[in-house]
C-alpha cells in the first residue's frame, strides 16, 4: 500500500495539469515557450505517475484496467472484473 502522502501528491498533480492544460496548449501553439517557464512544473502531463486506483501502487500498473497487476488478479479471480475470466488449460 502506497503512503497516503504520494497518493494525495498524484491527485494534486492531476488537479494542476487539468488546471493549466489550455493554456499551456495555447502557449505551445504559439510557440511562446518563455511563457512556458510561468506555469508550474507539475502543471506538466509528462510528471504525473500511473497509480493503482485502490492501493496506490506505482509499478506494475495495468493501463487498460487502471489497477496493479496483483489487485488485477485478486479481482479476477473473484469474478469483480466483467468479461475477465482465468484461462485454464
Amino acid at each position: 500500500m502506497a503512503k497516503e502522502s504520494m497518493k494525495a501528491r498524484e491527485v494534486k498533480r492531476a488537479k494542476l495539469v487539468a488546471k493549466y492544460a489550455a493554456k499551456r496548449a495555447q502557449m505551445l501553439k504559439d510557440g511562446n515557450y518563455e511563457g512556458l517557464q510561468s506555469i508550474p512544473k507539475n502543471a506538466s502531463p509528462v510528471r504525473m505517475h500511473n497509480r493503482c486506483s485502490i492501493t496506490g501502487r506505482p509499478k506494475g500498473y495495468m493501463r487498460q484496467f487502471g489497477l496493479s497487476r496483483i489487485q488485477f488478479r485478486e479481482m479476477a479471480s473473484k469474478g469483480l472484473i466483467p468479461g475477465v475470466k482465468k484461462a485454464s488449460w
